[in-house]
């Protein structure tokens, strides 16, 4: 597995977590909730092609 993908996610995970705080704080819960959507979103769009091999090697190990 390529460590750059692992220090993607995490990067996205810290800057999610740290707007969503700031926007709790000033009491805006809704945007708050937005940026956290948003952030597992753009997670995913990183992830699904990951996603996508490790369904091929699955397959190709069990010989479906």
């Amino acid at each position: 597995m390529d460590i750059s993908l692992i220090v993607k996610v995490a990067g996205v995970g810290i800057l999610v977590a740290v707007a969503s705080q700031i926007l709790s704080k000033t009491g805006r819960d809704e945007q708050a909730t937005f940026v956290t959507v948003a952030g597992i979103i753009v997670t995913l769009m990183l992830l699904i092609s990951r996603i996508g091999e490790l369904f091929d090697l699955i397959r190709s190990v069990f010989g479906m």
